[in-house]
């Protein structure tokens, strides 16, 4: 075992990180088929008002947020449904309005202070053990849901109305992707940041999705992605002293990168023969 994986802090944050990027990964897949990727974006933003809440009431910011990212999450769900709004039109009118809110609290109350710049950029090595056990708490609730509902989730994924018709609860569906969905983007701020989380639940479903010859493909590739790019970027982190949360990104990308070569290069030798 290398030297540094001995000390407690590095073993939480690489815990935490490698539980969450399941979460994230698992959550992306339906996220993008569902072209819902800019969730992610908007409750972050959203969160971030959470955050600055927390901070302006003296409160636990990580709970502030879990609370009003919960909340947005429903309430984009019962925009879209019964204002006949398109979901980025929903999410964008909730994102806006948490990022001005945010920025409005952040300033009545200590300003942008260091504990909220480890929210907006990721603190991974101030992982505390509550938060990595909420992070193995949620990488199970992610996969036990699609487990229990597989079949459901694909088809109102791939064929939305046909599902409805067929009796499947839709609604009930979307409520619970999306109530999982804002705590992973909660728990998931100190890992990458509140700027960069959406990235960690969009660049590995993508690259899964590049490669994958089937929906259980896709989600062991999009898993095995975000967990070596966690594992990487953190380790790249400690060795150059780089934030961690920029280069675990990086990691995502590059592997988005390579898989769509693979892809390009995979339909090139194709269309030859």
């Amino acid at each position: 075992m290398p030297a540094f994986l001995t000390y407690g802090f590095i073993q939480r944050a690489f815990l935490a990180g490698v539980f969450i990027a399941v979460a994230c990964a698992v959550l992306g897949l339906f996220l993008i088929l569902r072209k819902d990727a800019m969730i992610g974006h908007g409750l972050a933003h959203i969160a971030f008002a959470g955050v600055a809440l927390g901070l302006f009431l003296n409160v636990l910011p990580l709970a502030a947020a879990l609370v009003v990212a919960v909340a947005a999450a429903v309430a984009i769900i019962k925009l879209k449904d019964r204002a006949g709004l398109y979901g980025d039109t929903a999410i964008g009118i909730f994102s806006s309005l948490g990022l001005a809110v945010g920025i409005l609290l952040a300033s009545m109350a200590r300003g942008f202070n260091v504990e909220l710049m480890s929210y907006l950029f990721g603190d991974i090595l101030a992982i505390e053990p509550l938060e990595v056990g909420l992070a193995v708490a949620l990488a199970a609730a992610v996969l036990l849901t699609v487990r229990m509902n597989y079949a459901k989730l694909l088809y109102m994924t791939f064929d939305r109305e046909s599902a409805r018709a067929a009796g499947v609860k839709v609604g009930r569906l979307d409520v619970l992707l999306m109530v999982l969905t804002a705590v992973t983007i909660v728990l998931g701020m100190k890992v990458v940041g509140i700027l960069l989380v959406a990235a960690l639940i969009v660049i590995p479903a993508a690259a899964g999705l590049q490669v994958a010859a089937s929906f259980r493909m896709a989600v062991r590739t999009s898993i095995t992605v975000a967990v070596v790019s966690v594992g990487a970027g953190l380790g790249l982190s400690l060795a150059l002293n780089i934030p961690a949360s920029a280069a675990i990104v990086i990691f995502c990308f590059l592997a988005f990168g390579i898989f769509s070569l693979l892809k390009k290069g995979r339909g090139s030798a194709d269309r030859r023969k």
